[in-house]
């Protein structure tokens, strides 16, 4: 069955941004939104985590929970979905705390 996804990128490799066009409508730059099976969901999120390099990728999708989607996401960001109670909250990183955890 196929649902609605919407993928937002940030300094991906242009091959990465055309493989995308070839299933979704690049409805402003870097984000892409359309109608796939989660097979081809699965593997065009594959696609762009295996060659996110130094970008950023979100990837939201439908699902069976209290808010009706789902986030997953790729790359070095200071923005991170995190479970709470059954919700899905974004916590944020600051530039302190990436410092922090990258101390020996």
């Amino acid at each position: 069955m196929a649902s609605m996804i919407v993928i937002s990128v940030t300094a991906v490799p242009d091959h990465v941004r055309g493989a995308l066009t070839r299933w979704l409508l690049e409805v402003t730059p870097y984000l892409y939104v359309g109608t796939v099976s989660a097979k081809v969901r699965d593997e065009l999120w594959q696609a762009v985590s295996n060659c996110i390099g130094g970008g950023v990728a979100v990837l939201a999708f439908p699902a069976a929970n209290e808010q009706g989607f789902e986030l997953t996401t790729a790359g070095e960001q200071r923005r991170h979905p995190v479970d709470f109670d059954g919700l899905t909250l974004i916590a944020h990183t600051t530039l302190r705390d990436v410092q922090e955890m990258a101390k020996p």
